[in-house]
C-alpha cells in the first residue's frame, strides 16, 4: 500500500531526529513525508534539511503561525498546509507528531490492518510514555478503542468521507465519531507501541484549559454526556479542576453560541453512540 506522512513541527529540536529516524527505519517505507516547519525558532529546520539529504522521501514546508503551543487548531492548520501540497495517489494518509518514536514495523502493520479489513477507516497503536523510574509504560487511555492523534492513519476513502480533519480542539475525537457515522470502524493494535517523548499537554498554553469543554459543546454532546466525560477526565488526571475547566468551557461556548463542528444528524448519532458505550461499560 502507498501512503503519505504529514508531520507538523513547531520547535521540535529535542525530539524530531528520533521521530524521523523511526520513520526512516520503517519496513514499509512511505512514498512521501512532509515535515511542516511551523514557525520554529530553534534548530527544527536544520534537522529537516539533514534528513532530506539522507532520503528523498522527506520534504520540507516552511510556514508561519502563532508561536504558542495550543491544542487543535495550530497543529491541524499546519497539517492541512502539508496536505495541500500532496496528490491523492495514496491508499492511506498519516498524521504524525514530531515527538513520536515508531516501532520499525508500524506502517507495515497498519497496511496489513487496512488490507485485511476494508471496513477499518482509522488505525493505530497505543502510546507508551516514560514513568518516573525511566520505564516505558502504557499511557492509560480513557478508551483503548481510541487512536491517539499523535500517530493516526486514515484510509483515503475514510479521510474523504469525514471531510479531512477539523481545525479545532477535539479533532481526534470528532474524526472517529464522524467516521463511525459513515460506517467505518476504528482499530487499535495493542502490539504496536509508539513511544511518546513528551507527555500530552506538557507544552500547552494555560489558555488551553477550557478548550476541551468548548469542544464537547461543539460536538453536540449535551449536558449529561459532557458531565460524565468530564468526571472521567478528572478522575484519570486526578484533578478536580479539570471538571470545573470543562464546564467553564462548555457554558462559555453555549453562551457565545459557537458554531457546531458536526451536523444535527451527526450529533444525534454521536450522542446515541456515546450512550451505548457508557451503558456497555456500566453493564
Amino acid at each position: 500500500m502507498n501512503y503519505y506522512v504529514i508531520i507538523p513541527a513547531h520547535n521540535e529540536e529535542a525530539f524530531l531526529s528520533d521521530a524521523l529516524n523511526s520513520v526512516l527505519r520503517q519496513t514499509l517505507q512511505p512514498q512521501t513525508v512532509i515535515v511542516v516547519n511551523d514557525n520554529s525558532s530553534d534548530g527544527t529546520e536544520a534537522i529537516i534539511d539533514e534528513f532530506m539529504s539522507l532520503s528523498d522521501i522527506f520534504r520540507k514546508l516552511n510556514t508561519t503561525s502563532s508561536s504558542e503551543h495550543m491544542p487543535g487548531s495550530k497543529v491541524i492548520n499546519a497539517f492541512n498546509k502539508g496536505l495541500a501540497t500532496l496528490d491523492t495517489k495514496y491508499d492511506f494518509i498519516v498524521k504524525l507528531d514530531a515527538d513520536i518514536i515508531l516501532p520499525d514495523n508500524y506502517f507495515e502493520r497498519i497496511a496489513y490492518i487496512f488490507t485485511g479489513n476494508p471496513k477499518v477507516g482509522i488505525a493505530g497503536g497505543l502510546a507508551y510514555e516514560k514513568n518516573s523510574g525511566g520505564k516505558w509504560v502504557l499511557n492509560h487511555p480513557m478508551n483503548k478503542d481510541h487512536v491517539r492523534g499523535a500517530f493516526k492513519a486514515y484510509t483515503q476513502s475514510c479521510f474523504k468521507a469525514i471531510g479531512g480533519l477539523k481545525s479545532a480542539v477535539g479533532w481526534d475525537t470528532i474524526d472517529e465519531l464522524v467516521a463511525q457515522y459513515h460506517g467505518f470502524e476504528i482499530f487499535t493494535d495493542n502490539n504496536l507501541k509508539p513511544k511518546h517523548l513528551r507527555p500530552t499537554g506538557n507544552a500547552y498554553n494555560e489558555n488551553a484549559k477550557i478548550l476541551q469543554g468548548k469542544a464537547m459543546y461543539r460536538m453536540r454532546y449535551g449536558f449529561m454526556i459532557t458531565f460524565i466525560a468530564s468526571v472521567k477526565m478528572a478522575l484519570k488526571q486526578k484533578k478536580w479542576k479539570t471538571f470545573i475547566d470543562n464546564f467553564e468551557g462548555y457554558y462559555t461556548a453555549r453562551k457565545e453560541n459557537e458554531d457546531f463542528l458536526v451536523s444535527e444528524e451527526q450529533g444525534e448519532f454521536i450522542r446515541n453512540l456515546r450512550w451505548k458505550n457508557i451503558k456497555r461499560k456500566l453493564f
